[in-house]
């Protein structure tokens, strides 16, 4: 069985089919653990993933925030959304961080609608078969409806979906898990989550300079601005 190194496109042979998200679960509850999930990454990338990530982020974000709000149509009436929920919180970095990372597959233009799910803390039998990677963001009872574009900066908790099933939960934040996750996929050898491969991407070869060969068109614009 053949998969694609992340870091150097090679394609390398596996010595053996990858188990199951389930199987690892059963057979390595351990690795489903924070510190263990970035002593992972670090053992294949020889990379700090929580100190690169956040210094990162945090380094980037004034740009990014620049960039978000000066774009316009319906992608910035969808950010101007996305950031109005924070504009009140301006030492808020958690917060920041949140905005940010849920802006930035609206102007990949990539989908995220099955990535972050939402339900209520009473809503036991949520469906989250059909989700491959997630975020599921459980909030209170008496929240209203969850819009789409919410952030729900004050959940009842969070968790990690992998393969339709919650892999990790009591996650501090929306930021924490971004970076978990991230951390999973390479642990676990999983592919990215297609409707957000552009924003995987990003984080991988910008945010984290892990990898090599050209950037996609979209990738690159961005790029160029956030280093401007």
């Amino acid at each position: 069985m053949q998969w694609t190194c992340k870091f150097c496109n090679f394609t390398c042979e596996k010595r053996e089919e990858q188990p199951s998200v389930k199987q690892m679960l059963e057979r390595w509850p351990a690795l489903f653990r924070k510190q263990q999930v970035f002593a992972e990454f670090t053992r294949v990338a020889s990379r700090d993933l929580e100190q690169d990530f956040f210094e990162s982020l945090d380094r980037h974000t004034p740009r990014f925030l620049e960039i978000f709000k000066s774009k316009k149509g319906i992608i910035g009436t969808t950010l101007s959304e996305i950031l109005g929920q924070v504009e009140k919180r301006t030492t808020d970095i958690i917060a920041k961080r949140t905005a940010v990372l849920r802006c930035l597959p609206v102007f990949l233009w990539d989908d995220g609608g099955n990535f972050y799910k939402v339900c209520f803390d009473s809503d036991t039998m949520a469906d989250l078969s059909q989700v491959p990677v997630g975020i599921l963001t459980v909030v209170p009872e008496a929240s209203q409806q969850p819009d789409p574009n919410a952030l729900h900066l004050e959940p009842s908790s969070i968790g990690i979906i992998l393969e339709g099933t919650v892999v990790m939960d009591d996650i501090e934040s929306h930021d924490q898990a971004v970076c978990l996750i991230f951390g999973l996929i390479y642990a676990l050898h999983l592919d990215y989550p297609k409707p957000l491969k552009n924003t995987f991407d990003f984080i991988q070869r910008v945010l984290l300079s892990l990898g090599v060969g050209n950037l996609r068109p979209k990738l690159q614009s961005l790029k160029n601005a956030l280093l401007l």
